[in-house]
């Protein structure tokens, strides 16, 4: 198993001299909105719309091509969960929902529309930031993968795989979820092996006997 490369390092976070990233907030409740820009503004995201509901979200998601959309799963004119949808389908953004902790079915749907991430209110910028940074890194891994491979059936097949093999490596190497997924990208250009390939070695040698 070829070791992790020496440039394999966190993404870097907004302010850390790269471009800022930018977000589209979607909240109904006013003043919970203006929190949520407030908390994005300070950690060095640009605020490009904050709107009220789901329908507003996604032409303003087509319209701006945001980073990240952070949105309410429960809106009016067009609920969270159906905008994530939409999103999703068009491949425009990483969405991370906000969800009341009663809320578990509408979360499991939210996860099915496409959801990368998700955050149980009420939160602080402890846990909204690093969700969002996870959806934006899995929203880059996906866009990565689905770039190799034309078919959808092998798309999903793919990224099982991929997802497979990243805890196989998180679990067994010690990495981050990102660093997972670089090193068997890195593996994959290396060595002129497609990203399903690699992954299928990962689980080969570091998946015993529960290997699919």
């Amino acid at each position: 198993m070829t070791s992790l490369p020496d440039d394999a390092q966190d993404e870097a976070l907004p302010g850390d001299g790269a471009p800022r990233r930018t977000a589209v907030v979607a909240e109904d409740e006013s003043l919970i909105r203006m929190d949520i820009v407030e908390t994005l503004t300070e950690a060095g995201y640009e605020v490009l719309a904050a709107v009220g509901d789901g329908e507003s979200a996604v032409a303003k998601a087509r319209e701006l091509r945001p980073d990240v959309v952070v949105m309410d799963v429960k809106m009016p004119q067009m609920d969270g969960v159906t905008a994530a949808e939409r999103i999703g389908e068009e491949n425009l953004a990483p969405v991370v929902m906000l969800t009341a902790f009663s809320q578990t079915e509408l979360v499991e749907r939210a996860r099915d529309a496409g959801a990368m991430a998700y955050v149980v209110k009420p939160f602080t910028p402890a846990d909204l930031l690093p969700a969002i940074e996870i959806a934006i890194s899995r929203f880059q891994q996906i866009t990565q993968l689905e770039s190799e491979i034309a078919d959808l059936g092998e798309r999903f097949e793919t990224r099982k795989r991929v997802d497979r093999a990243k805890g196989l490596l998180q679990t067994n190497m010690g990495l981050s979820e990102p660093e997972a997924f670089r090193w068997i990208q890195k593996t994959s250009m290396d060595r002129r092996l497609t990203m399903r390939e690699v992954a299928d070695a990962v689980i080969d040698q570091l998946g015993g006997q529960s290997k699919d």
